[in-house]
């Protein structure tokens, strides 16, 4: 099996209309004229190779339970090798429905009632109920912000770390801040999680969205077999190429006892995926390169107008995300108590940094047609001259 695709332009620029359907994202201003820019799904149609192989799936007439076919857990491995260079095995792969089932399973398998959960925020908001929904004990260990960039703090994580620690949820690039986590940050992450014992769940749902073109993604369980033997890697084809809505997400999980006791936690409330959701991600992972590798030309721009715009606004500032299509922008120079609030008064709709643990902030999708961003950016820069700090 190989990975193709096929020369072609990509129209980004002329995003199918979303009012009125289903989007859970454009539902939420229905009837308002507010631009939603808050949930992480695109505004982009999904690769033509997939929906192609979609129609023909159609054309079958039979949606039954589904087994994972072959050709998915195949795909998957091809593209890890190709993309990142690790070698994974079809056996280690687990299906499932959603990243958020996955953080959820974690913590109901591999810590008790009375042990504790760490998360490194401010972080993608299941990282803080997964802990919770079942009962665990959750630790926030925050991260350290520069002038340009988010970094761990290792000492304060170490100490923030008990014998009663048992699992790291890790959020690989970082959802919100758009951090691409190094090398010698992995390592040294890796080496704690080793001396302390902990479960390393690694989300890299955002693994291929690269926007830094000197960086690159590096999975943290192909740093060595130790750390790999402890670590739960969960991803999907989902964010890369806007499928979310079919629902077909994996944990990579090495290590056989692990697995199992995985396993044996998603029994009886893990759905199974269904069968255009393995439909997609096949035809994604073997014929949707050409197209994430036009996408992510247009993210770049798209980052650096809202960039330049943001930054040049008093009271705002963010740092270009590395990774992602989501801006993290701090407002606290407004001296606002809801900032997502008076973005929302503005016409747009942003998701807000007290759900991430950070009131203050707001988190923006920026993976919309220019044309939209720029309406966006004229709103939000009228909004703040208007307003008295």
């Amino acid at each position: 099996m190989t990975l193709t695709s096929q020369k072609q332009d990509f129209p980004f620029d002329n995003a199918p209309e979303r009012r009125g359907t289903d989007s859970l994202k454009w539902a939420r201003y229905a009837g308002r004229d507010v631009i939603p820019m808050w949930v992480a799904d695109m505004d982009f149609p999904s690769p033509p190779a997939v929906l192609e192989a979609l129609r023909k799936r159609v054309e079958h007439g039979i949606f039954g339970y589904a087994a994972a076919p072959p050709q998915a857990a195949e795909s998957v491995c091809l593209w890890f090798q190709i993309r990142y260079g690790w070698a994974i095995q079809k056996e280690w792969i687990v299906w499932l429905p959603g990243l958020v089932c996955g953080l959820n399973v974690v913590c109901r398998a591999f810590a008790e009632l009375d042990e504790e959960v760490a998360v490194l925020t401010p972080v993608y908001p299941p990282f803080l109920t997964a802990p919770l929904n079942s009962g665990r004990k959750l630790l926030r260990c925050p991260l350290r912000k520069t002038s340009d960039r988010y970094e761990i703090d290792f000492e304060r994580l170490e100490q923030t770390i008990s014998p009663a620690t048992r699992v790291l949820l890790f959020c690989h690039p970082h959802n919100p801040v758009g951090r691409i986590w190094k090398l010698e940050e992995l390592t040294k992450l890796a080496d704690l999680c080793l001396r302390k014992n902990l479960l390393l769940c690694s989300d890299e749902i955002h693994a291929d969205l690269i926007l830094d073109e000197t960086s690159r993604h590096i999975p943290t369980a192909s740093l060595s077999a130790e750390i790999a033997r402890q670590t739960i890697t969960l991803a999907s084809p989902s964010k890369t190429f806007n499928l979310p809505g079919l629902g077909c997400a994996y944990a990579v999980i090495p290590n056989m006892e692990l697995r199992h006791r995985f396993l044996r936690a998603m029994r009886g409330i893990v759905p199974h995926v269904g069968p255009l959701g393995y439909t997609a991600c096949i035809a994604a992972y073997r014929q949707g390169a050409e197209w994430l590798d036009s996408l992510l030309k247009y993210l770049r721009n798209n980052r650096d107008l809202l960039c330049q715009t943001i930054n040049a606004l008093p009271g705002l500032s963010v740092i270009s995300p590395e990774a992602t299509y989501l801006a993290w922008i701090d407002c606290r120079g407004l001296g606002l108590s809801n900032p997502a609030e008076f973005f929302e008064e503005a016409g747009v709709g942003v998701s807000d940094g007290a759900e991430f643990d950070s009131p203050g902030y707001v988190r923006l999708n920026f993976a919309c047609p220019k044309s939209r961003l720029q309406e966006a950016l004229h709103r939000i820069r009228k909004a703040v001259s208007n307003h008295t700090i």
